[in-house]
């Protein structure tokens, strides 16, 4: 009872309830009464296009959107709107408004206003100042025709239509006011020519349209100051320019559009910037060339629009960079030539569209142009001029889904052309040219067990039995190969070298059984040859087959180059073709080769110590040249240990610095390729004011000894050395003798005259140095004053008195047999010594560093002789000439006394041990104890003073014996033929003061012409000496050679006997003893680190001039 009764009471609820809520809509219905004759819907009244004067004269109150357009009004009255307070969108587009009409007191609740399609002037910042929540107002289609400053209130603003005006120009600072709002921006259809830089000062706009107006040209930031855009629209302006950094600043644009424009080249200047960039449109452009580092600033790039240009090419660079790219838009262009790798680094793309272009032999010669596609899934090639597909066209695109090669001509299709494409679902071919032969027999089962038969149209045009038919009605027995109609290569051209500037020829033959018209063609590096010299012919020949002998045309055609450059390298490939198909030849590879040449030689150089050399050295040549450099010959270089020397790897210098002397040298500079090798020599010559490289000692002598005054001089180039006595010019008599290049000073049998102060003066280019030397003369107790001091060989010294008595003649005979047992002793252990060292003077060449065998020392880098550094040099203090050797040789003049005796004399050798220079050998006997037979030269150079009565020998000397820096061993050797005027150089002895020894035993061997060269350069022969000369040194060897040490380089049937003068003047006195005890030449190792080297000056002995005997 209690529940039905409960249930009765909710019912009534219920009814009361619905009844309730009718009249509540009832009485809403009511309240918004729609004006007739308007449109009503929920909150839009719509009263648009009603005829002129219909419009309502009151809109109710409740209206949120106003549709006021096409309705021709030219004016509105604000009184219409004064109600409307939730008024927030009206539109007004398409009437015949001529300003921005005034929509009462709650215009400043409009968030839309649209007012396109009118006649609009000018936009009034007094117009716009009530839409104080304006937020989108569009004012396309009217007659507005310049924006100015100011023009804009700050507005809330974020979409701003200004399309299809008038406008021209746009003031400095026209959207300023909108800048915190403004999103969007549509200029387009405008008559906009320039765009001022900088003048979208909009930090919040993302999209910015400016298509179809007049912008030829944009320059750098110009777009500077939309940090937030994201797209930009630029279509059909006729951009021609853009300027490099054009858009810069654009640091977050995904999206360019710059289609139906003139451009003409990708280059990354005018993307700078666009690090950001995912779409970019380029299509309906004349763009022919990509540069390439083009994209550089672009690679997030994902979609590229490059179709309907004047692209022809398809570098191996023109994609670099573009790994992030998932379409590849190429279509409707030029594009006939693909490098190898042109699609490298898309290692993301998956639809490439190429279709309608100008592609043939990428598809039919090259190996695997896609490989590096193995994402991509869609292929477009329709519209080419594709001949034929091998298996290796479509190689390494195994994700490959879709393939089109519809509307190509295609000839034949190798079997497995397209069995790697495993996921394989669209196939699109139609051609009506297939060679229907044993080759094509595989296609028909493959279509069909694919289930691309609906989309494959494909019909034969040979053999002549099978024309016109669909490959898929022909049974397999008819696809068999009869003939070859298709021409066959049968002469690869081959791979070549040349010379530059001369001919080369490509020959290249095939075969085809058709008689249907034959072309030629060459390419080089994949491209066609359209100037070349080409030569064509045809000749018949018979072939044997299975089904008997056909005839068959031999085609050859030969390709001439002449006078081949640089530019010529590369591969060369011959293209025949006829009705039925193209043949591809190898490809030959041309290599030109140029000899090195240099552009920058290095040049004689003089400069002084302590500064930096400075040496250059360039060359051309193809290959491009090696430069390499030496020293001397070889690769030691001492700047290089001591971290002193540089040499710049991409620059043409070689430098050193902090010269020195031991720098001194000939560098070679070497050039090498692999047509062959040059060099270039320069001289590097260190200046060194002079110096005393010894202090000058006073010396003191007794009455009638001999007086050594030395002045070694050190500097470069070489000093010139001039002595004064008592600061006047020095009396030379026939006691002065000068050595060493004027550095020894010897007196002969000094006299009290001779002592005083003597001046040594030492000049070169760089300066002068002075230095005194005081010579004291003491009486000599033993000396007697009528016998004449020297050396007289076979001269007992003068005859006694008659008072001397018996006493006398017993002193003298006792004498002269103490000197005979003497004299004999002495020639025993001469002897000895020589039988054991006969071979120690031998010394050949074993020095790494020696020049090579055919530049002399003594020439320069240009090759012209340079003046040795020796001559006669006449005396400044007005001595007769000295002879200036630059090897510091040790030769002297010396002076014959009345009876043709030379002076020398014999008391003094403990003075002359301690103050001759060590160049300089010490005379230790009488001259008649010297003369030995074979060899007149000690093998050991300390033991004896050397000297020779008939045969001459000349110095080996060359061009840097001059440098006293290096270390140089001297060979002399017998020379008869060759002694020039030796008498002017040597000392004279008389003839009675020789005795009768022994004459020299001399080889029957004649020099040959070679070696009678390297003897004695130039030298005539007629200038021969006197047979009484004498050559003499004053100086020890500091060490002596190993027996047997340089013999690999003599000649087993000559012997040469020689004494080895060691030239550095700058060793003490004491050096000799502690050289030999320390064994300083020990290898050759020692040897080189101590630069010495030694030049062998001949090596076969000359034939001798007779001996002549002279009596004492």
């Amino acid at each position: 009872m209690c529940s039905s009764t409960q249930a009765r009471s909710l019912a009534r609820l219920a009814v009361v309830f619905l009844l309730f809520v009718k009249l509540q809509r009832g009485s809403g219905a009511n309240a918004r009464t729609c004006p007739p004759p308007c449109v009503c819907t929920e909150e839009l009244l719509d009263c648009s296009r009603l005829k002129r004067g219909q419009i309502p004269d009151t809109i109710p109150e409740w209206t949120v959107q106003l549709d006021l357009s096409h309705n021709k009004l030219q004016v509105l009255d604000g009184t219409l709107f004064s109600k409307l307070q939730h008024l927030s969108e009206i539109k007004l587009n398409h009437n015949e408004l001529e300003a921005i009409p005034d929509l009462g007191p709650y215009a400043s609740n409009i968030t839309t206003l649209i007012l396109a399609n009118n006649r609009i002037t000018r936009i009034s910042v007094e117009q716009l100042r009530p839409f104080l929540a304006l937020e989108m107002l569009d004012l396309s289609n009217n007659n507005i025709v310049e924006i100015k400053a100011g023009s804009f209130p700050a507005l809330p603003l974020k979409d701003l239509f200004l399309n299809n005006n008038r406008i021209s120009s746009l003031e400095t600072g026209c959207f300023t006011n909108l800048s915190s709002s403004l999103q969007v921006l549509r200029l387009n259809r405008n008559r906009l020519s320039t765009i001022p830089a900088k003048i979208f000062q909009l930090p919040n706009l993302q999209h910015l349209e400016l298509s179809r107006n007049r912008v030829r040209k944009v320059e750098g930031l110009t777009f500077h100051g939309l940090q937030a855009l994201r797209s930009l629209k630029m279509q059909r302006n006729g951009l021609s320019r853009l300027m490099d950094g054009a858009f810069w600043g654009l640091g977050k644009m995904e999206v360019l559009q710059l289609d139906y424009n003139n451009l003409t080249e990708v280059s990354k200047g005018w993307l700078y910037g666009l690090l950001t960039l995912q779409k970019l449109h380029l299509g309906h452009n004349a763009i022919g060339r990509i540069q390439p580092d083009a994209w550089e600033f672009c690679q997030k790039l994902s979609e590229l629009n490059l179709s309907s240009n004047h692209l022809s090419r398809l570098e191996e660079s023109s994609f670099v960079g573009l790994s992030l790219l998932d379409e590849l838009h190429i279509g409707n262009n030029r594009v006939s030539f693909i490098a190898d790798g042109a699609f490298r680094g898309l290692s993301n793309l998956q639809m490439l569209d190429l279709q309608n272009n100008e592609i043939s032999w990428t598809i039919e010669d090259m190996n695997g142009p896609f490989s590096a596609l193995d994402k991509l899934k869609k292929l477009f090639l329709q519209g080419n001029q594709i001949r034929s597909v091998t298996k290796k066209s479509f190689s390494g695109l195994d994700a490959l889904q879709h393939l089109d090669l519809s509307n190509n001509a295609i000839m034949s299709i190798q079997a497995n052309a397209f069995s790697q494409m495993k996921n394989l679902q669209e196939l699109r071919l139609n051609t009506s040219s297939l060679l229907c032969d044993c080759q094509l027999k595989w296609l028909p089962v493959w279509v069909a067990e694919q289930t691309f038969l609906p989309c494959v149209n494909a019909s034969c045009a040979h053999p002549q039995m099978l024309k016109g038919r669909s490959v898929f009605a022909v049974s397999q027995e008819e696809f068999v190969c009869d003939d070859f109609p298709k021409p066959q290569i049968t002469v690869q051209p081959e791979t070549q070298s040349a010379l530059k500037s001369t001919n080369v020829t490509f020959v290249c033959s095939a075969a085809s059984s058709s008689d249907s018209p034959m072309t030629f063609a060459w390419k080089k590096d994949n491209e066609g040859l359209n100037d070349a010299e080409i030569y064509n012919q045809a000749h018949l020949r018979v072939q044997k087959s299975a089904g008997g002998e056909t005839e068959v045309t031999e085609y050859t055609t030969t390709l001439q180059l002449r006078n081949v450059e640089f530019s010529s390298e590369g591969k060369y490939q011959c293209v025949i073709s006829n009705h039925f198909g193209s043949s591809y030849s190898t490809k030959a590879r041309l290599t030109v080769n140029m000899l090195p040449s240099f552009t920058k030689m290095p040049m004689d150089l003089s400069i002084r110590a302590g500064a930096t050399a400075r040496l250059e050295c360039a060359a051309v040549g193809h290959p491009s040249p090696q430069i390499a450099w030496q020293k001397d010959g070889g690769t030691d270089f001492p700047a290089a240990r001591e971290r002193r020397m540089h040499v710049m790897p991409e620059d043409d210098v070689f430098f050193i610095v902090d010269v020195k002397t031991e720098d001194i040298g000939v560098y070679s500079c070497t050039a090498a390729n692999t047509a062959g090798t040059v060099s270039a020599n320069a001289t590097l010559t260190v200046l060194e004011t002079p110096s005393f490289l010894r202090p000058l000692m006073d010396r003191t002598v007794a009455k009638g000894e001999t007086a050594v005054l030395q002045c070694i001089a050190g500097g470069s180039p070489p000093p010139r050395l001039n002595w004064t006595k008592d600061d006047s010019p020095l009396v030379v008599t026939e006691r002065h003798f000068f050595a060493a290049a004027n550095q020894l000073l010897i007196i002969v049998d000094a006299a009290e005259a001779d002592a005083g102060k003597y001046t040594c003066e030492m000049s070169n280019a760089l300066g002068t140095e002075r230095g005194n030397v005081r010579l004291a003369v003491i009486p000599n107790p033993n000396c007697d004053s009528g016998v004449q001091g020297g050396v007289g060989v076979g001269i007992a010294g003068g005859v006694g008195s008659d008072d001397d008595g018996w006493t006398t003649v017993g002193i003298v005979i006792i004498a002269v047999v103490c000197c005979v047992v003497g004299t004999s002793l002495v020639w025993v252990v001469i002897i000895y010594h020589t039988r054991r060292r006969n071979e120690d003077c031998s010394v050949t060449n074993t020095d790494e560093t020696n020049l090579p065998g055919d530049i002399p020392s003594y020439l320069s880098s240009q090759g012209t002789l340079a003046d040795r550094q020796d001559g006669y040099i006449p005396s400044e203090s007005g001595s007769s000439h000295q002879y200036m050797a630059s090897s510091i040789s040790g030769f002297y003049l010396q002076p014959k006394d009345m009876n043709g005796f030379c002076q020398l004399d014999t008391g003094s050798e403990a003075d002359m041990e301690a103050a001759i220079d060590p160049l300089l050998c010490h005379y230790q006997g009488p001259i008649s104890s010297l003369l030995r037979q074979d060899n007149i030269y000690s093998a050991d150079p300390s033991e004896v003073f050397t000297g020779c009565s008939i045969d001459q020998r000349p110095v080996c000397m060359d061009s840097y014996s001059g440098s006293l820096t290096s270390s140089k061993m001297r060979d002399y050797f017998l020379s008869e033929h060759f002694d020039l005027c030796s008498s002017s150089v040597l000392m004279q002895l008389p003839n009675a003061s020789l005795p009768h020894g022994p004459s020299h035993q001399q080889s029957d061997r004649r020099p040959s012409m070679e070696e009678g060269e390297a003897i004695d350069y130039g030298r005539p022969h007629e200038c021969l000496p006197p047979s009484n000369t004498f050559m003499g040194t004053f100086g020890k060897a500091p060490w002596r050679p190993h027996k047997d040490q340089y013999t690999g380089f003599a000649p087993p049937s000559v012997t040469r006997n020689g004494i080895t003068l060691h030239e550095n003047p700058y060793i003490a006195p004491d050096a000799d003893s502690d050289l030999e005890d320390n064994g300083l030449a020990k290898d050759s190792a020692s040897e080189q680190s101590n630069s010495v080297y030694e030049q062998l000056y001949d090596s076969k002995r000359t034939d001798p001039i007779p001996q002549r005997r002279t009596s004492t």
